[in-house]
């Protein structure tokens, strides 16, 4: 899997590439941008046994999807791929510390879990995620997955009332049938935040559910992450042929 994005930055094109590490080196890098992401940007307390990269027992079970700046060298934006054969042999998906996925057992076969996406703050217009979405579509397409699986984090400075007004909003329309819903371990306590009228809904997860993604299920609050985090299941069944096409395409909106 190697898709190349070509962006216009005044009069220069720069030229990205996105696929699978192949190296252990290339996991460290995308490690190391996880880490100051999560660990500088967002303040989440990691514990990792190398402070400067974000580890954990996940990593060495997954594929690791990443976007290179081929004229610096560096990697931009990665996405962490959990395959159910992987899962099965660890005995989890990260995603089950967090909710109860009893009512997903049924499609555990067939569903891959994606985490830890994170894009570097220079490269937040678009391209990036589209690159990285893009890959995520090749995957799934190339081995046959029918669903995508993950917890979609929301910042909780505040104290959690945007995320109580995000969960209000997007259960209208996006809520998952009675028999893909999940349960949150350590519930966000929505009775005692005041839910924002108008939330600010974060990109990534306006972007899955534009897709056609479901939301599974009350959030979970990630004290370690200090995030309000909502399960997200899309069916590549309900993606839409146009946005199909974008996905493949690796083009940004």
């Amino acid at each position: 899997m190697h898709t190349g994005l070509q962006v216009e930055e005044g009069r220069k094109k720069r030229q990205f590439r996105v696929a699978l590490a192949s190296s252990r080196e290339e996991i460290r890098e995308a490690q190391k941008l996880r880490w100051q992401i999560f660990a500088e940007e967002m303040g989440a307390h990691l514990d990792s046994p190398e402070p400067g990269l974000d580890i954990d027992l996940y990593d060495r079970w997954c594929d690791h999807l990443i976007v290179r700046d081929l004229d610096n060298g560096e990697v931009v934006g990665t996405y962490r791929i959990l395959s159910p054969e992987a899962a099965k042999q660890i005995g989890n998906y990260y995603s089950d510390q967090e909710f109860d996925l009893t009512r997903l057992g049924h499609i555990r076969e067939r569903m891959v879990e994606i985490g830890r996406s994170c894009v570097h703050p220079d490269y937040r217009n678009g391209g990036t995620i589209a690159l990285l979405w893009s890959g995520l579509a090749s995957y799934m397409q190339e081995r046959g997955y029918d669903y995508l699986m993950g917890c979609a984090s929301i910042a909780m400075q505040d104290g959690g009332h945007n995320a109580a007004g995000v969960w209000h909003a997007v259960r209208k329309k996006h809520l998952a049938p009675v028999e893909w819903r999940v349960f949150p371990r350590c519930p966000l306590p929505l009775e005692a935040l005041t839910s924002e009228a108008a939330p600010i809904v974060p990109p990534l997860i306006k972007g899955y559910l534009r897709a056609g993604a479901y939301v599974c299920g009350e959030p979970a609050w990630d004290p370690d992450f200090n995030t309000a985090d909502i399960l997200i299941l899309l069916p590549m069944l309900k993606v839409s042929p146009a946005y199909a096409r974008h996905f493949l395409a690796g083009q940004p909106e």
